[in-house]
């Protein structure tokens, strides 16, 4: 793995579109646990009802 970058990358809870934690610019913690979007919709969504998403 020499010049390689390791990328950390979750699933948005809402869509299931992989996001970078490192470029994500939407995210909302809940329970102590960070949770990153790949859209302001995806986020939106989440922040509204957090418990019907993160345990997906």
């Amino acid at each position: 793995m020499d010049g390689e970058e390791v990328r950390a990358v979750q699933k948005d809870p809402i869509c299931g579109m992989m996001v970078d934690e490192k470029r994500a610019t939407l995210k909302s913690e809940h329970e102590g646990k960070n949770f990153y979007f790949c859209s302001p919709g995806c986020k939106a969504a989440f922040d509204k009802d957090p418990h019907k998403y993160a345990h997906r």
